[in-house]
């Protein structure tokens, strides 16, 4: 029975390693979002990370610009 609870424990830490890296990736690729459509990514990447995480990530992604801005560079 302990042996149950123990694997149990460990299926437990692997899913909460893996949630911890999918909310940490959400919140690095909103600000990069963000930056790349020439809104303020620390704004967007603080409202990602703490406005009730899934709820963050899906309020950027419905008010996003469409467009991404593109830098010319001059020769």
């Amino acid at each position: 029975m302990g042996e149950f609870f123990l694997g149990m424990g460990i299926i437990g830490l692997v899913l909460g390693l893996v949630a911890l890296l999918v909310y940490l990736w959400s919140i690095v690729w909103s600000y990069r979002d963000a930056e790349r459509r020439g809104k303020p990514g620390w704004l967007v990447a603080l409202v990602v990370a703490f406005l009730a995480w899934p709820v963050g990530l899906l309020l950027w992604l419905l008010v996003r610009p469409d467009h991404r801005t593109t830098y010319h560079r001059e020769p």
